[in-house]
């Protein structure tokens, strides 16, 4: 970086001095908390991180140097819990990416699925038809654990948990199912990503740093011996 685009002394001091206010801003709040969701003390948090993090960029960008400061990613960016303090229903949003990694794979089981069928559905012959058939007869958990033998990759998954103050009535939201995904009545979530592995690297070592026997990676096989014993759920097709 040039000279003359780095942040002067007195912009890096004052950033500093703005992390004070927000950590004396924070304590403040969570002593003066009204309950574990406290509004109060999340917004105090978030202003703490933003100051934290602009004081990081400054110190970087002028000296080089970083802080000890773990800034919160995008899973933990909701907004202040604004929902009922005692819900009466919840919603649960799930999405879930996968990539079709076998398609030949994929086509088989739809089509042992499409033979134990007595209703004699078609479509198991094009990966779109396939797909339709494997979850319409398979819920969607089942479809997760057993994704492999499938012939699908796992993605990204998150999961929503939304309190409401009333259920829905039947077929309300059918028609624009994601809509109404309030993040102020998110109760929890959960994301699972490829992008949380880089994370836990340390964690697929033996203790003396060297990586695991190259034969546990042949565990995998045995998602191959499972597959010729798939057999259908007796589950309504969709």
């Amino acid at each position: 970086m040039s000279d003359a685009a780095q942040p002067t002394a007195a912009e890096v001091r004052a950033a500093a001095e703005a992390v004070k206010t927000a950590l004396d801003r924070h304590l403040a709040a969570v002593e003066r908390r009204s309950g574990e969701d406290d509004p109060a003390v999340y917004e105090a948090f978030n202003e703490l991180a933003a100051a934290a993090e602009v004081y990081d960029e400054l110190l970087y960008d002028r000296y080089d140097e970083v802080t000890p400061f773990e800034i919160p990613g995008a899973d933990d960016s909701l907004p202040p819990y604004t929902g009922p303090e005692e819900p009466n229903a919840l919603s649960v949003l799930i999405r879930r990416d996968y990539a079709v990694a076998e398609p030949q794979r994929l086509l088989a089981q739809a089509q042992r699925v499409e033979a134990a069928d007595d209703e004699g559905t078609e479509g198991s012959g094009t990966v779109h038809g396939a797909l339709g058939i494997l979850f319409g007869e398979f819920e969607p958990d089942e479809i997760a654990s057993r994704h492999k033998e499938f012939g699908l990759e796992e993605g990204d998954s998150t999961l929503w948990v939304l309190a409401a103050d009333e259920p829905a009535e039947p077929g309300e939201w059918l028609e624009a199912p994601f809509d109404q995904a309030d993040p102020q009545r998110v109760v929890c979530r959960f994301d699972v990503s490829a992008v949380f592995d880089d994370l836990d690297e340390d964690d697929d070592e033996g203790e003396d740093g060297e990586d695991l026997p190259a034969d546990l990676d042949d565990l995998d096989d045995l998602d191959d011996l499972e597959s010729d014993d798939l057999e259908p759920q007796d589950a309504d097709r969709r």
